[in-house]
């Protein structure tokens, strides 16, 4: 399949949710409990999740008491996330590269939602929507992998295996890009499907941020708002407004 939208497909199966069932919702509650502290949000702060997949930062944010937007392009994914729904929590399907409809205090962009596309332009596009949509004195937040530590430590090849399905994962980086082929087969029919980031690491991230106006308030490197150290840091998390 062709891996210009990969992402429209991919994270509307079901396998995408199996393959990444073990993510862990302590670190992502510490993560946002630390993020709503150090940025002293106050409780009235309306925070839009983008993309939220189905909900898990959202529903959490929404716990610690603030009105909370969810939004994605995953139509399942916002389809299971609305069960979660109430009179501060909303969730609504959404692609990153239309305007926002509303205003927000803060924009949340979480777990390497991010750089999907061959053109600069498109990713450009993506935060200039993040800028506008913010209030005059609001935040956006973006959490990306460490693209250096990735190169550094690339595990080629890597055979995975949940809810009886093996899932046979290779990694390489070209063109710009990092690669994920995932490969497995389910009663006998054969899956492949592949994730394909922008190598993206903070020199670029930082023109990207100054190209649409965005001035860089903090680099973290880990969801305990440690240091960003380029080659060690698990993340590259920068704070903006």
């Amino acid at each position: 399949m062709k891996t210009k939208d990969w992402f429209t497909h991919w994270f509307n199966t079901p396998y995408y949710h199996i393959l990444y069932k073990e993510r862990n919702d302590d670190e992502a509650q510490l993560f946002m409990k630390k993020m709503t502290s150090f940025l002293n949000l106050p409780k009235t702060a309306h925070i839009l999740d983008l993309p939220c997949g189905k909900g898990r930062h959202a529903v959490f944010l929404n716990s610690l008491g603030y009105k909370v937007t969810g939004s994605d392009l995953a139509e399942n994914s916002i389809l299971a996330a609305k069960a979660f729904e109430n009179n501060t929590l909303n969730f609504s399907v959404h692609d990153m590269r239309q305007p926002l409809n509303n205003k927000y205090d803060a924009i949340f962009n979480l777990f390497t939602s991010f750089g999907y596309f061959e053109d600069d332009k498109e990713d450009i596009g993506i935060l200039e929507n993040m800028k506008r949509g913010l209030n005059k004195d609001g935040f956006f937040v973006f959490d990306f992998l460490n693209a250096k530590k990735v190169k550094l430590n690339l595990v080629a090849n890597e055979t995975k295996t949940v809810d009886r399905i093996t899932f046979n994962i290779k990694r390489e980086i070209k063109n710009g890009f990092i690669f994920k082929h995932i490969s497995f087969s389910v009663d006998d029919i054969n899956h492949a499907y592949t994730e394909r980031v922008k190598y993206l690491d903070l020199d670029k991230m930082t023109s990207f941020f100054e190209k649409v106006g965005f001035t860089i308030i903090n680099v973290f490197g880990n969801y305990h708002l440690n240091t960003y150290e380029d080659k060690t840091s698990d993340r590259l998390i920068i704070i903006a407004k």
